[in-house]
């Protein structure tokens, strides 16, 4: 036997093996070179942070002045048909800090809150106290009296910054190099609020580590620099800034900003300034379902969609009726140390674990008691992991490369997100308070919130799966699911406030007929009540608190009531009658 011959044996045994090795990859482990891919891209992005740190760009105004030395006269915010170049946002954001400049009250390190609403000079103002080494606190617009009081309080904030319209007439010189400095990519630069949907807004900490990290979303999903980007999200909101303007910076892209989001003029805007990427958060995708038709509505270039919150159902409907736009769903919180991130497309689904994620986070499902509201322990102490298939409360441990940097001046509410002695002596771990599972395929998805999930008859009921179901009726536009204590039962009874799409009248029979054919007894809702608008926080997230308090009393309230009547087979209207045979125990649940 010849060498040549030799040769094409070898090579065509290492063919033969390669493409085996390809086969059975497919088929044991499907999504094996995604996993890959989206592992290298990781390691990338996190090389990146790295070198650059050692170019000297330690934070987001670093990278904005590198854009503004490369692309100068590329539009990045458009605003109303406004355009305002790289070097544009540079100069006005110069005149903010010369503004401060003056003020020997105020020092780097100190605290300034921005109270504004979405228009250019949110940026310019974030900008210009950024190149001065102040701390910035984010305040949402909508907050009023005690509420925005506990917010300045709470960030301990100097000053406070509502308009930036007087700036005519100030020197737009550069910053002193020796002011702008940045030594530590740990430390503080902002304040972000969360959304509040139970008690007082708790102010993050945000590092300029956490910010670089989360300006990346964007590339990760394969956006580039001639991209298009459309916020219609609150500047105050982590979304909009860090993944949104910050996402631009990193790309090198432009930004088209909207004041207020508007469903009717959504894709219009999209065509006008022809936007290829887009943000969403909570139930903008499901308005923008219940939009009237029109023949436009697909002539966009839209091609990538990144956020969270997207409910399967309206998942599928918004693909098939807007077009084959790729959604990147992810699951992140203001404040934690953990992240997920869609990055196959599947449908449901907030991310996935697989072989390399050891590698990226370190977390955990734990077995959840909801009616005790604390993880499930062994006889040693000890919390159990749940099963593949389970839902159990997503913790993630916190050490020094997934710090856990808490709330500003509130230390009991940072340490009650903390849960020690987790496995070991000495562990800790970040509680996420949402109730996440992983599936067979290895897609992690949303179940509940630890607080929203319920105990109905001895059954764990998740409000979000009843909602969905709810959704799937052609009447119903959007339903928020929670459960009401009854005297006389252990637990809280399902309950749904249903808001009815537009000329459209509630069907209390084929209600029933759906719940009974896609429910559980035990999920069924036995009370709905009928609302003209569904009251939620300004990232579109329902309101739960003011339901529950509320329950089923028709005295106290004036929405339509129904009530799920096995006898007629119908939900029928909750009268006051009915009401009190229910609390007296004349009507067994």
């Amino acid at each position: 036997m010849n060498w040549c011959t030799m040769l094409y044996m070898w090579l065509s045994a290492l063919a033969a093996g390669a493409v085996m090795l390809y086969v059975s990859l497919k088929f044991l482990s499907p999504y094996f070179w995604e996993d890959l891919n989206y592992f290298m891209r990781r390691i990338r992005f996190k090389t990146r942070i790295t070198r650059r740190a050692s170019k000297g760009i330690h934070s987001l105004t670093d990278m904005f002045m590198l854009q503004v030395q490369k692309t100068p006269n590329k539009p990045f915010i458009i605003y109303e048909g406004n355009v305002h170049t790289y070097q544009d946002v540079d100069r006005r954001s110069n005149k903010v800090a010369q503004v401060f400049l003056r003020q020997e009250a105020l020092k780097k390190g100190d605290t300034i809150a921005l109270l504004m609403s979405n228009e250019p000079d949110f940026i310019h103002v974030w900008f210009g106290l950024a190149k001065l080494g102040f701390v910035i606190t984010f305040l949402n617009v909508n907050l009023h009296s005690r509420s925005l009081l506990h917010c300045v309080n709470t960030s301990a904030a100097k000053a406070l910054v509502i308009g930036a319209d007087k700036l005519d007439n100030v020197s737009d010189d550069p910053v002193p190099p020796h002011l702008t400095a940045q030594t530590s990519m740990i430390n503080t630069v902002l304040y972000i609020f969360t959304s509040g949907s139970t008690g007082f807004p708790k102010a993050a900490l945000i590092s300029h580590l956490k910010i670089l990290s989360v300006c990346l979303l964007f590339a990760q999903c394969g956006a580039a620099s001639q991209d298009i980007m459309y916020i219609t999200l609150p500047l105050y909101h982590i979304s909009a800034s860090l993944i949104g303007i910050g996402g631009c910076i990193e790309l090198g892209a432009t930004c088209v900003l909207k004041k207020k989001f508007s469903a009717s003029q959504f894709w219009s805007d999209c065509t006008k300034y022809n936007v290829t990427l887009f943000l969403y958060i909570g139930e903008i995708c499901r308005y923008l379902c219940h939009q009237p038709k029109n023949e436009g509505e697909r002539d966009h270039q839209v091609r990538i969609a990144l956020g969270n919150g997207l409910r399967p159902a309206v998942w599928e409907e918004f693909l098939m009726r807007f077009g084959p736009i790729r959604i990147f769903e992810f699951y992140g919180a203001t404040e934690g140390n953990i992240g997920f991130f869609n990055y196959v497309n599947k449908i449901g689904a907030v991310g996935r674990v697989s072989i390399f994620s050891k590698f990226l986070n370190s977390f955990e499902l734990l077995k959840y008691d909801v009616w005790k509201e604390e993880p499930v322990k062994d006889k040693h102490g000890w919390c159990v992991k749940s099963l593949k298939g389970e839902a159990g409360l997503l913790v993630a441990q916190v050490s020094p490369s997934t710090p856990f940097d808490g709330y500003a001046g509130n230390q009991e509410a940072s340490e009650r997100k903390l849960l020690r002695d987790v496995f070991v002596k000495g562990d800790v771990y970040f509680n996420t308070e949402d109730l996440m599972l992983i599936d067979q395929d290895g897609f992690v998805c949303f179940t509940d919130r630890v607080g929203d999930t319920f105990r109905w008859k001895g059954e764990n009921v998740a409000t979000l799966e009843v909602a969905e179901v709810l959704g799937m009726l052609d009447f119903v536009q959007e339903a928020n699911v929670y459960g009401v204590s009854v005297k006389g039962y252990e637990g809280r009874i399902g309950m749904a406030a249903i808001v009815l799409i537009s000329d459209q009248q509630f069907d209390g029979k084929r209600l029933y007929k759906h719940v009974m054919d896609f429910l559980p007894r035990y999920a069924q809702p036995r009370f709905v009540r009928i609302m003209e608008v569904m009251k939620t926080t300004t990232t579109f997230k329902h309101q739960k608190g003011h339901l529950v308090n509320e329950g089923f009393n028709p005295e106290i309230i004036s929405d339509p009531l129904y009530f799920l009547d096995e006898h007629v087979k119908s939900y029928i209207p909750l009268t006051k009658e009915i009401y009190r045979r229910v609390i007296t125990g004349q009507i067994r649940l």
